[in-house]
């Protein structure tokens, strides 16, 4: 009998609803379907191209570029015939990709356009063992030895009997190698996370049943597809389930993608969720009178009525007829203008969320479920799932796996979703995995009622001069929950008091100037944005203790960014990066008393 794999789930869907949609793609007359069944002959003729650029089991194909279905039919087809699949982010340097490639030993490589292949070319003599490089269906035509258009390389197939597919899903087995997925790194260079294809398959499975995905569902797929996050959401979910996924135009299409398709679940990292939150507050806060009055009372009765639903509850009574009656007067209205008119399952994940941001968007009735996990256990430690859900928590222990908390408060979880190891890499494996468990490197502690609370990282923890030991996180969020910040790093290692970097939030930013006739330009100087900042430091303060106290903040120019090297592609904060650019300014602010 065959492993249930992956491949092996979606070449069964082609038998079983040949005729039902597996994914769209936005043409100039609309989004236009794929059928599972002409999906499947895709893959099929891209797993026999592969075999025959001589992609042998365990070999391994690198993917770069942003999400369309080249990159998924890729990565099946590699899967499909016993390769391993590597994803690389877009915003990888030169460097970077070539280093990614000559690790994972890739012997093809699939690109997405001109500004990629650019990248690869300029470090071409150092990786000996790529062959072929392979060019997405829309990429300009590249004239270069082994450079193949993805018709090209398509054309490969003819030489290779179709069956032999089949034989080689028929040969994969369940604790063999399925995909790498390279951390993003916070510090140093990234690791290759090995998931087998137990690990896919478990775990889609799991979150299919945990989220109640059917295959009438449709998301839209569009963060990088080389995390593990965006995996799950657009290739083994779907997959499992037969859902229909949408790809995005752009990232800079996402909003306009959004309204059009109107995806019953969504998952958004942090940063994602903070654009919607701004945009919506912007537009809501130039209400006013009697319309102002109805969302302040639509607000307050979502809230009111989704902590009721995320405590296992229904909302009835009184409050049950209020939460009818917004729905029809302001939900109804507001959610399909963000793209949300449909969905039943919000997500986020990948970096801590605020739970002022998720509070406002229950009110909204869209409530945002936070699910906490890493690549190293498939992304699924804990999960808020419907009825059971905690704002400021990441949620009880996803079902079928243990997590527990060590004595030194590091968060440990063992379970089918955790990794092989770590490729080529021994002692980092050892480090990570201790008789089954995985050492998450995250500190956390579990309620009364079995929620997970994140408080974070062990390698981050600051030792005040005077030997205190304080967690960043905590205070970094809630300075984030300001409305003018975006992010914050707080320092103060080896120090006598805590300082800060924030940088500001656009939107709240354009909305100071203008309220305060100021210009935008040098802003983030003004002694009255100043004068508001320390207001709301002052209220941080009051909700900790002394010694975790901000005593001086120095607001940076511009807010971090993947290109200026402070944030990870899942928009993680490099807090070494962010120390190290602004060594000087950090000093001047001690030198100051």
């Amino acid at each position: 009998m065959s492993a249930d794999t992956i491949p092996a789930r979606f070449f069964q869907h082609g038998r079983v609803r040949p005729d039902h949609p597996g994914y769209f793609v936005r043409e100039s007359t609309g989004w236009k379907p794929t059928t599972f069944k002409a999906y499947n002959a895709q893959v099929r003729t891209a797993a026999r191209a592969l075999m025959a650029l001589g992609l042998k089991p365990g070999g391994t194909v690198c993917i770069l570029g942003y999400n369309c279905p080249e990159w998924a039919i890729l990565d099946l087809a590699a899967m499909a015939v016993g390769g391993v699949p590597a994803g690389i982010y877009t915003t990888c340097s030169p460097e970077e990709v070539q280093y990614i490639v000559h690790h994972a030993e890739a012997s093809i490589m699939l690109l997405e356009d001109e500004v990629q292949w650019e990248k690869v070319k300029a470090r071409r003599p150092y990786l000996p063992k790529l062959k072929h490089v392979v060019m997405m269906r829309r990429a300009p035509a590249i004239h270069s030895e082994r450079v193949l258009s993805w018709g090209e390389f398509l054309a490969k197939a003819d030489g290779i009997d179709p069956k032999e597919v089949d034989r080689q899903v028929a040969a994969l087995e369940e604790d063999q190698p399925a995909t790498f997925i390279y951390t993003s790194g916070t510090t140093g260079p990234p690791k290759a996370v090995v998931l087998s294809h137990r690990n896919l398959a478990w775990t889609a499975r799991t979150l299919a049943e945990v989220m109640e995905v059917v295959s009438e569902d449709t998301v839209l797929s569009y963060l990088p597809l080389s995390h593990i996050a965006e995996q799950m959401a657009t290739l083994h979910v779907p997959v499992t389930v037969g859902a229909q996924v949408y790809f995005a135009e752009a990232f800079a299409k996402v909003a306009d993608n959004l309204k059009e398709v109107q995806p019953t679940v969504l998952f958004g990292v942090p940063r994602v969720w903070e654009k919607f939150h701004s945009a919506v507050e912007a537009r809501l806060a130039q209400a006013t009178g009697m319309r102002a009055r109805l969302l302040a009372w639509a607000q307050d009765v979502g809230r009111r009525a989704n902590a009721e639903q995320n405590a296992g509850r229904t909302a009835s009574g009184l409050l049950g007829l209020q939460y009818a009656l917004a729905n029809r007067l302001v939900y109804a209205r507001i959610r399909p203008m963000l793209g949300l008119g449909k969905v039943r399952l919000c997500i986020s994940g990948a970096a801590p969320i605020s739970k002022e941001i998720l509070e406002f968007f229950s009110g909204l009735d869209v409530v945002i479920r936070e699910i906490y996990g890493q690549s190293e256990d498939s992304g699924t430690t804990s999960f808020n799932v419907v009825g059971r859900t905690r704002f400021g928590t990441v949620g009880p222990a996803f079902p079928g796996v243990e997590v527990v908390i060590a004595e030194d408060g590091e968060i440990l979880a063992r379970g089918p979703n955790i990794f092989l190891g770590y490729r080529k890499d021994e002692e980092a494996t050892r480090e990570a995995l201790s008789e089954g468990w995985l050492q998450s490197g995250d500190l956390g502690a579990f309620d009364e009622e079995g929620f997970l609370r994140v408080t974070g990282r062990k390698k981050d923890i600051i030792i005040t001069a005077g030997g205190k030991n304080i967690t960043p996180r905590n205070i970094e969020e809630a300075l984030q929950g300001l409305d003018l910040v975006a992010n914050a790093v707080v320092i103060g290692d080896r120090r006598k008091f805590l300082c800060a970097l924030p940088t500001l939030d656009e939107g709240a930013k354009r909305r100071f100037a203008a309220a305060h006739g100021l210009p935008e330009e040098g802003l983030h100087e003004h002694p009255d944005l100043i004068a508001t900042l320390q207001e709301g430091v002052d209220q941080v303060n009051a909700r900790f203790a002394r010694v975790e106290n901000v005593r001086k903040f120095q607001v940076l120019p511009r807010d971090f960014s993947i290109e200026g090297g402070e944030l990870t592609p899942t928009m993680k904060v490099k807090r070494q990066v962010v120390s190290e650019k602004h060594a000087d300014l950090i000093k001047r602010m001690y030198e100051r008393g």
